[in-house]
């Protein structure tokens, strides 16, 4: 790039795949902008000179979405539409040496540790006194809140530790300085991410933390929910849910991806568990947070799923009603342990078991939560859309969960209040209600 032209450039970041990148997009933002930089995110105008594209390579389709966004640039280019196109992320770190020769125009390649890398082609510096600042990308009400990076989990089928490297705990006052910078912009709701949370601290505390970390968090001023996803249940640190229950700014709400419910499996995908220790600690997370909302993902047609452990899982599901649900169907990701088994399971076969058990998690959302119709929830506002407020009470993380949909007439509501909504009636994803006054 040319020197004479850095600070007249403008930069458009565009972001796939999941709030980890979501946080990275928006620590290069808040950099390049630190630097003096004309940069913008995801900007709807065709303006922006050079392209910065955060990819995702988690699974098939994310792969893909991943290259048709680079050729889609790399065709903006020819055009003379944009002038650079640079490719960051997961996808760029694990096929960096494929990609490079598959598509050439694109003008550098870097990978998920490499933003001072990335930062010295604007002609930036790496603003140590910006750790702790970010510019969010979303709403301000809620930001993600990134613990940790990494993974030391051997799961079988995952590819995260090969893009991501190993777990990198991140200090705590370090996390609480970016808390309350972050309350002192507007954010109300704090939602904790990592590739596996439950390990927490052990890198640099050498203990599981998390405890310790949800206390301190809960002590900033100006956060009102603190929501805690993607724990890995192998060593859950149990203490976590005496801090969750004692404390009322952190939501009865776990995020606890468990993959499978047949112990053969959990034992092919390296899960280090079986269903019954998964049922018992279900049964103790319950226990000591009374009330809890437990949001789980499963994965369909793994290497050497037979029909008896897709049954399992079914009737895993059915017993343990969990609150949210989401499924994948396995992706059969290189430089895995389950890459080098059969991919068995045909695709159709695969798209059947998900569509089964998306089916199975209808009926119990909309039993549990017709269990809410009466009550008064308290729920915060996210957006106004077709005549409707739309919010998420306690229960309810931002894109993947419920939402509670408040009719406008008669009610005026910003985005970010917190309101008291009775709810009136209920269906499969979506809880309807009315404001209460007073």
């Amino acid at each position: 790039m040319k020197t004479k032209g850095i600070r007249n450039t403008k930069v458009n970041i565009v972001t796939l795949g999941c709030s980890k990148n979501q946080v990275d997009s928006e620590v290069l933002l808040t950099q390049l902008r630190g630097n003096g930089i004309n940069v913008v995110h995801e900007s709807k105008e065709d303006d922006a000179s050079v392209v910065v594209i955060n990819t995702c390579g988690f699974i098939d389709n994310a792969k893909q979405e991943s290259i048709d966004t680079i050729l889609r640039y790399v065709d903006a280019k020819e055009e003379g539409i944009v002038d650079k196109v640079y490719v960051t992320g997961c996808l760029s770190q694990r096929y960096k040496d494929e990609l490079e020769k598959e598509i050439p125009d694109v003008d550098a390649w870097f990978g998920t540790r490499d933003l001072s890398r990335l930062l010295k082609v604007f002609k930036a510096d790496y603003k140590h006194e910006l750790v702790g600042e970010r510019i969010l990308t979303n709403p301000s009400h809620f930001a993600y809140l990134k613990i940790s990076e990494g993974c030391d989990r051997p799961c079988s089928f995952c590819a995260i530790p090969l893009m991501r490297g190993n777990h990198i705990s991140r200090p705590i006052e370090e996390l609480v300085l970016e808390a309350k910078n972050l309350a002192k912009n507007g954010t109300k709701e704090l939602l904790l991410i990592a590739q596996d949370s439950t390990y927490y601290g052990l890198d640099l505390y050498k203990k599981r933390n998390l405890a310790d970390l949800l206390k301190h968090l809960s002590d900033v001023e100006g956060i009102e929910w603190i929501r805690l996803h993607y724990a890995f249940p192998t060593g859950f640190p149990l203490e976590a849910l005496d801090v969750m229950r004692e404390r009322s700014n952190i939501c009865n709400y776990l995020d606890i991806p468990l993959q499978h419910g047949s112990s053969r499996m959990l034992q092919l995908m390296r899960r280090g568990t079986t269903r019954e220790k998964t049922e018992q600690l279900l049964q103790t997370i319950r226990e000591r947070v009374p009330g809890i909302a437990i949001r789980t993902t499963m994965i369909a047609g793994h290497p050497g799923e037979t029909e008896a452990d897709f049954d399992e899982m079914m009737k895993f599901i059915e017993t343990s009603r969990f609150d949210r649900l989401g499924v994948f169907t396995y992706s059969h990701e290189e430089n895995t342990h389950s890459f080098s088994m059969a991919d068995d399971v045909p695709a159709e076969v695969k798209q059947e078991r998900m569509d089964a058990v998306m089916e199975l998690q209808e009926g119990i959302s909309l039993e549990l939560n017709k269990q809410h119709v009466g009550k008064t929830l308290k729920v915060l506002i996210d957006r106004k859309e077709a005549g409707s407020f739309v919010g998420r009470s306690e229960f309810d993380s931002p894109e993947v969960d419920n939402e509670v949909v408040i009719e406008s007439t008669d009610n005026y509501l910003r985005m970010g209040d917190f309101v008291n909504v009775k709810i009136e009636s209920a269906s499969e994803f979506d809880l309807h209600g009315v404001v209460v006054r007073g």
